[in-house]
C-alpha cells in the first residue's frame, strides 16, 4: 500500500516524529508478536488497532513469556519513539527504554571477581543458568565446575539448588554475565 498517498495525515504525523520522542497512548490490542498502541496525538491507523507498535523485546528488560506479562488492553503507557516503520506506516516504540536497565544496575554494583549466591534456573548441556536476582541471570559453563568432572551438568546440579558463584565477566553490550565456581 502507498501510505503516503492513501493516508497523508498518518504519513505526515509519523514523519514528524524524532527518535527519542516520548509518546503516550492506550494499549489498543495485544498480539503474540507485540502490542498496538493508540497514540494520544496521532491519527487513527486505517488497518491496525493503533499507530504505535511495540515488539515483544521492547516491552521489558526482563524475560517475559507473553506481552500480557507487561501490559493489558486499555492500559495507559508512555513509550520512546524508536523509528518510523514506512512499510506498515506505524511508529515503532519502546516501553523498556523508559525503565532503568537492571543489567547496568547489576554491573554498577558488582565487581568482577565478586562471589555471589544464586539459584540454578536451567541446566543445559553446555552449562548452568544461574538466577542472581533482580532479573539477572548468568551462565556458568559446565567446564568451569571446579572440583567436579566436566560431564553432564544434569548429574551435578539441580534446578532450584542455591550455589556460590564468582562473577567472571559482565558484558552489557551482549547482555551476558559469565560465572565460575569459587575456588575450593
Amino acid at each position: 500500500m502507498d501510505w503516503q498517498s492513501e493516508s497523508p495525515e498518518l504519513w505526515a504525523f509519523l514523519a514528524s516524529l524524532h527518535r527519542g520522542d516520548i509518546l503516550s497512548g492506550t494499549v489498543a490490542a495485544i498480539e503474540r508478536f507485540g502490542v498496538f498502541v493508540a497514540l494520544d496525538d496521532g491519527p487513527a491507523h486505517p488497518l491496525f488497532p493503533g499507530v504505535g507498535f511495540i515488539v515483544v523485546p521492547e516491552l521489558s528488560w526482563r524475560h517475559i513469556d507473553a506481552p500480557t506479562d507487561v501490559v493489558q488492553v486499555g492500559q495507559r503507557v508512555s513509550c520512546e519513539f524508536l523509528q518510523f516503520d514506512t512499510y506498515n506506516a506505524e511508529a515503532r516504540l519502546s516501553l523498556k527504554a523508559l525503565e532503568p536497565d537492571p543489567l547496568q544496575a547489576f554491573a554498577d554494583r558488582t565487581a568482577v571477581g565478586q562471589e555471589l549466591r544464586g539459584t540454578v534456573e536451567k541446566v543445559l548441556p553446555f552449562g548452568i543458568v544461574v538466577d542472581l536476582g533482580d532479573g539477572i541471570a548468568g551462565l556458568f559453563p559446565v567446564g568451569e565446575a571446579h572440583g567436579r568432572p566436566a560431564m553432564s551438568p544434569v548429574e551435578d546440579f539441580e534446578v532450584g539448588e542455591v550455589i556460590a558463584v564468582v562473577v567472571e565477566k559482565i558484558d552489557p553490550p551482549t547482555r551476558r554475565v559469565l560465572l565460575s565456581r569459587p575456588p575450593p
